[in-house]
């Protein structure tokens, strides 16, 4: 039996790999690892495929220093700068989205974390597209606390996303104007609220193997459920704009051993996905089984209905996963 094999049977078994066996399938062969993650996929998660969209609902001008983001002001890049949307800028998206068959619509703002009139004016948007069109909500606020949380789900969000990014070890080296304990407060916050929590990272930041690895530990230790996991694109102006992109035979080899790790999650194919040839269906068939769909905030994605058709060929089903 191969190294692949038994740590698949460990996984669909309900044990969990220590960090150096994870560590280990970096080394071996990618088609094997593919195929055992996807079967490890099917395991646990079905063929269900979680679709989700996002609405840039404030641009630019963020506070924050981190290296990758078009919208920080520390850099100097053509991302689009506006205020919070208006009420029915974003209702109107929700209802095109739920008409086009999306389950779960994320509203994603820039800044470190919104104010309370502006929670205030976001609740009263939430509001109101809970009260027009069945579909779920996301927010990504920033780092707020368990009472802006609070008052967040009680107008009607469910799930709260708040990207880790990368390991503890390597945060530092890629953002120092909040720290990588100020995520995980936030996280522990929104769940101690009641809401669910999206979190992943963005790879080839030049972390290494094992960044990857203890950022995965990481998120399973602190329960999460959906994890999109994002190749950088490297934006003129910041600087990582001259990073070479990652491979796809890398982003593949991720998503399989964050499968391994994290077996019964919706592991998510985010941002980035654009620059793979094959639209992410490699990553598609080694474990993923969620994806953010349409644009992203500052870069083109993919539209809703092709995702949608690709999604059925690879024999998956639309469904809200892990709440």
């Amino acid at each position: 039996m191969t190294l692949v094999e038994e740590l698949k049977e460990k996984v669909m078994s309900n044990g969990n790999l220590s960090r150096e066996e994870a560590c280990a399938l970096f080394r071996e062969p990618l088609e094997e690892l593919s195929r055992a993650a996807d079967e490890i996929r099917r395991h646990f998660c079905k063929d269900g495929f979680d679709i989700c969209t996002i609405v840039n609902g404030k641009s630019g001008r963020c506070s924050e220093n981190c290296k990758f983001c078009a919208q920080s002001s520390f850099y100097h890049t053509e991302a689009v700068e506006y205020p919070l949307m208006d009420v029915k800028e974003i209702l109107d998206k929700a209802i095109d989205n739920a008409r086009r068959g999306v389950l779960r619509y994320s509203i994603v703002t820039s800044g470190r974390r919104l104010g309370d009139n502006e929670i205030d004016q976001m609740c009263r948007t939430i509001r109101k597209i809970k009260e027009t069109v069945d579909i779920e909500i996301c927010v990504s606020f920033g780092l707020l606390d368990k009472e802006q949380f609070i008052r967040l789900r009680d107008a009607g969000v469910s799930r709260v996303h708040n990207n880790l990014e990368t390991s503890r070890r390597y945060f530092p080296r890629v953002c120092t104007t909040h720290t990588f304990d100020d995520k995980v407060a936030a996280i522990r916050a929104a769940q101690d609220a009641g809401l669910n929590v999206c979190s992943g990272g963005i790879m080839g930041l030049g972390e290494t193997e094992e960044d990857r690895i203890d950022m995965a530990f990481t998120l399973k230790e602190l329960g999460i459920k959906s994890v999109p996991i994002n190749m950088l694109n490297p934006i003129p102006g910041t600087p990582y704009e001259n990073v070479p992109r990652l491979r796809e035979e890398e982003m593949k080899r991720i998503v399989a051993i964050y499968r391994f790790i994290l077996p019964s999650a919706s592991i998510r194919l985010a941002g980035g996905r654009g620059l793979l040839a094959d639209k992410g269906e490699g990553c598609f068939r080694s474990g993923a089984n969620a994806v953010i769909s349409g644009d992203m905030l500052t870069t083109s994605g993919y539209t809703i209905e092709s995702d949608l058709e690709m999604i059925g060929r690879l024999g998956y089903r639309t469904a809200l996963c892990n709440g």
